[in-house]
């Protein structure tokens, strides 16, 4: 009910902005049957500020938070507390509720999703696995936890996102990498900062703490180029049920164990799986963490909550979002596009990169991004170079006349991706720009005037030539 009261309130404030700013518009234009341009174009700059920051303060960090019970809310209560500070706002409710909806109207109730209930069986109102699937082809963002206690909704999301759990009461075992604290199955887990992915917009700052993980193994597609190994068990590591002897494969072994797997779908929707429900506890935040083997080496501070609020920044959009700002493309030594460009033409190209930070766009800092000049296939493939807030590059057009793309497709992992197209058309000469005399040519020419001069000088000869007369 608070839901709904919520988007109906926020709906009601922007269409009331939206025909207050609307009617000023009017009365800016119309004033005294003369056009007041400057008086309007401010008026619609307060608008879309205003509107923006409607979006801000009723749009962005709902968030619907799924537990098997309340009480995961308090020995949790870190985690959360981080997203509440960092301005979610969080709904939680039982996964079986019979309230629970994601879409209403069409449209999406929340804009990020966290499953932290992995023994349920069926989820509760009008979600389900398909409703799952279909939030994050919508551009939702899903933070999944499981155990070893997995039920069958939370093994076929993973299906559906490439990624697929072991069997129920399985659990990653490690008999050479396990906590000093483990009670004899060897299935408190101590990740070492080596098996993370290298990439710290998804993992954050590199640390040497590692971390500690009790849950249930997966795998990754091996034909779904999208999904990332962010978290993989060591070497010795396997996936199986801890009280059996192991009488056949395990599902995973070695370094094809994941521990916390990723995936970026291709409308940048984020999702994030997690084997464990503990890694996000608070007893294991505040966990010292030491190998069982002689010598290892105790760290008072385990890299759970770094690794956690790392994870939930990236999967929730906080960190590795980039967008398009201005793009500008001009001959050189001019200021504006032509209408069509012609072919050889020196041109600069130039587009702004933002990447958000902290909740504020800031100019993007990278040395790999490319801009193609493209027809069919690219005639032209170079790197921009940062010049101040922007990436700029000259080039100068093929001697091919067409209709072309400047086109920067820039995919780097932890980032969201980046793709900008702008259509030009490019002729060719004009008939009165093309040299008077062509290089080329002369042979063609040299062989004319030869030939003329050949004429001229066999035409005199042929008229002052004077037969011999005959003797009688």
């Amino acid at each position: 009910m608070g839901q709904m009261v919520h988007v109906l309130v926020s709906d009601w404030l922007k269409s009331l902005l939206t025909l207050d700013l609307s009617l000023y518009a009017d009365v800016a234009l119309q004033q005294n049957g003369d056009v007041d341009r400057s008086a309007a174009t401010r008026v619609k700059q307060v608008y879309f500020h205003k509107v923006a920051m409607l979006h801000t303060a009723f749009a962005d960090g709902k968030t619907l938070v799924l537990l098997d019970n309340l009480n995961i809310r308090d020995t949790h209560s870190i985690f959360f507390r981080s997203l509440a500070d960092r301005g979610f706002d969080l709904t939680f409710k039982t996964a079986d509720d019979p309230s629970l909806s994601l879409i209403k109207y069409g449209q999406f109730l929340y804009d990020h999703l966290v499953i932290f209930s992995p023994s349920v069986e069926d989820f509760g109102g009008n979600i389900n696995v398909e409703t799952i699937t279909s939030f994050i082809d919508g551009g939702g963002n899903v933070l999944v936890a499981a155990s070893s206690d997995i039920g069958d909704p939370l093994r076929e999301l993973g299906s559906e996102c490439g990624i697929e759990f072991d069997e129920e009461k399985t659990a990653v075992i490690d008999h050479h990498n396990y906590d000093i604290s483990d009670p004899g199955e060897h299935t408190l887990i101590v990740a070492d900062p080596e098996n993370r992915l290298k990439a710290p917009t998804i993992v954050g700052k590199p640390t040497n703490k590692p971390v500690l993980f009790k849950g249930v193994g997966m795998v990754a597609d091996p034909e779904n180029p999208l999904v990332l190994d962010i978290l993989t068990g060591s070497s010795t590591s396997y996936s199986y049920f801890p009280d059996r002897p192991v009488s056949q494969y395990p599902h995973a072994v070695g370094k094809n164990t994941l521990l916390i797997a990723g995936l970026q779908a291709r409308n940048n929707a984020r999702v994030v799986f997690s084997g464990s429900l503990d890694f996000f506890s608070d007893a294991y935040f505040n966990s010292a963490v030491q190998k069982a083997r002689p010598g290892s080496q105790r760290f008072e501070q385990n890299g759970n909550m770094d690794l956690a609020e790392a994870l939930s920044r990236w999967v929730f959009k906080e960190a590795g979002v980039l967008r398009v700002g201005a793009v500008t493309h001009h001959p050189v030594g001019e200021n504006t596009p032509p209408a069509a460009y012609t072919i050889t033409d020196l041109v600069e190209y130039s587009i702004v990169i933002e990447m958000l930070s902290d909740g504020q766009w800031v100019p993007f800092d990278g040395d790999d991004i490319q801009l193609e000049f493209v027809r069919i296939d690219p005639f032209v493939r170079t790197y921009l170079k940062k010049n101040g807030g922007k990436y700029s590059v000259q080039f100068k057009l093929p001697d091919v006349y067409g209709v072309f793309q400047f086109k920067v497709d820039y995919n780097r992992l932890g980032y969201t991706h980046l793709y900008s197209s702008t259509q030009v058309s490019v002729r060719p000469l004009q008939h009165t720009q093309y040299e008077r005399f062509i290089p080329s040519a002369f042979p063609y020419y040299a062989s004319a005037f030869s030939m003329m001069t050949g004429l001229f000088i066999f035409s005199i000869v042929f008229l002052h030539m004077k037969e011999k007369e005959k003797s009688d």
